[in-house]
């Protein structure tokens, strides 16, 4: 997003010389978007970024999935998907991701990460990746971020960095992955890229990076996300000659960095107010929103918890990060959970839910959305972690069951 940003040491003109004390050039790459026409950084190193030594095949973890026919909702228990041991100990938050769900412009991945990661660059598009809870170092060619228990990690396509956990609990992070680049939402934008008055947030909530990252290194391999010639996602292991954590100095507009949802600040109303009141971020063909504690409506007559609701356009998914969500009780519907709604079916609260609601005053609840505008299909860590159940849930309520 255009929100400018220098750190380290830059000349004081772009695209011209730049050099070291002793007296050689540093090397300036640009990072931008859109061909030249979009928000770019300049990133000043001090050796080539483009040398490497070889080029192999990086066989990624599983990416096939299958569709969501019959049509059914789903429920996935994604820390079902963690080994009850220490196990998680020995993974990191990059190769170990389970693919839950997925299509042409967005993956949703899981992972439970204690080990490091390699070094990695995301070559389809944008990443913005929840953490759930633990926290980490994202060491970045632009520097580190730290990463806590509520933050999103804004990573830009092709931004070089690696995961490093922080203390005794694993970290628990929900990776969405575009197929193109990830911002806040346009109608929160000025025509020059500022937060507005009306946006939940604004940019004193952002966090960058905290300075330059400087680290030796030769024969260092960093692993590359990419499509294939078919569109298929595909992977690539590059060897570089030196380590490409070496920029002195960058300025502009592009750059990763985190938004803790503490910071998102609800808007609410007198009647219950639509998803688009909850959207923090967006991509191409989905958006991202969060649901978090708040005041709830305040007409004498209004019903705080959903009304039954189709997507005709859009698949719904629901990521269940904290609190006690309402509208899913006696659903199944716990910490860690993913609900997928697809398009072509109602859906709302459980039995009883609706009637419990009335007179509540406030939601002690925090929710990832993600709604897509093409159909989602479920990856290898959806089906491992699918509570069959969940479909007829509703039903089972009005029976008296779990209501």
């Amino acid at each position: 997003m255009a929100h400018y940003r220098s750190t380290g040491e830059v000349p004081p003109k772009r695209h011209t010389q730049h050099r070291r004390p002793e007296g050689r050039l540093y090397y300036e790459e640009l990072m931008g978007e859109e061909g030249f026409s979009s928000d770019s950084s300049l990133l000043y190193h001090r050796a080539i970024p483009s040398a490497i030594t070889a080029s192999e095949v990086w066989d990624l973890p599983d990416q096939r999935t299958v569709p969501n026919h019959p049509l059914a909702p789903r429920h996935f228990t994604l820390h079902s998907l963690t080994a009850d041991d220490d196990g998680w100990r020995s993974v990191d938050a990059v190769t170990g991701r389970r693919l839950v769900l997925g299509n042409g412009d967005v993956r949703i991945s899981y992972v439970a990460a204690g080990a490091p990661s390699p070094l990695y660059r995301n070559g389809l598009g944008d990443e913005c990746v929840y953490v759930e809870s633990g926290e980490a170092d994202v060491e970045t060619v632009f520097g580190v971020l730290h990463a806590r228990s509520g933050d999103y990690v804004l990573l830009p396509r092709a931004t070089t960095h690696r995961w490093v956990p922080k203390g005794p609990e694993p970290l628990r992070a929900y990776a969405i992955e575009g197929n193109s680049h990830i911002t806040p939402a346009r109608r929160y934008l000025s025509k020059f890229g500022q937060l507005l008055e009306h946006a939940p947030y604004c940019e004193r909530d952002l966090t960058g990076p905290s300075g330059p990252l400087l680290v030796e290194g030769t024969d260092v391999e960093v692993l590359v996300k990419h499509r294939g010639s078919g569109g298929e996602v595909v992977g690539t292991r590059f060897v570089h000659p030196t380590h490409p954590f070496d920029v002195v100095g960058w300025d502009g507009c592009l750059y990763p960095y985190t938004f803790n949802v503490e910071d998102f600040e609800p808007l609410t109303g007198r009647i219950h107010q639509p998803p688009p009141a909850h959207q923090v971020f967006e991509g191409d063909n989905f958006v991202i929103c969060n649901f978090v504690p708040r005041k709830v409506d305040y007409h004498p007559l209004s019903i705080p918890v959903p009304y039954y609701h189709s997507n005709v356009d859009s698949d719904e998914v629901m990521f269940y990060c904290g609190g006690d969500y309402a509208a899913r009780k006696g659903s199944g519907i716990g910490q860690g959970s993913v609900s997928l709604h697809p398009g072509g079916h109602a859906h709302g609260p459980q039995p009883g839910a609706y009637e419990r609601s009335i007179g509540a005053e406030f939601f002690d609840e925090l929710a990832v959305m993600v709604d897509t505008f093409r159909p989602l299909e479920v990856g290898e860590g959806g089906r491992d972690a699918e509570d069959p159940e969940y479909a007829w849930s509703w039903a089972r309520g009005l029976r008296g069951e779990g209501a």
